[in-house]
């Protein structure tokens, strides 16, 4: 993964942090998700998402008006 990139959620719950992502998307932050869940075992391990540090304050903005819980 390129630099400047910062973890903005975290979950155990795939559709949740794909809800994340697709938020930010919408709203025109970049975002992707990271897998750290076993490939056998989906119980461990969690899904992470990405954003450029620079969109960093702006997504923490949309996440509090949307009611998104970090």
């Amino acid at each position: 993964m390129e630099r400047n990139w910062v973890k903005i959620y975290t979950s155990t719950n795939y559709y949740q942090a794909e809800i994340i992502k697709q938020v930010l998307l919408e709203n025109e932050i970049g975002a992707v998700l990271l897998n750290r869940q076993s490939s056998s075992h989906h119980t461990f391990g969690d899904i992470e998402v990405y954003i450029h540090e620079e969109d960093f304050s702006d997504a923490i903005e949309l996440m509090v008006m949307n009611q998104i819980a970090l």
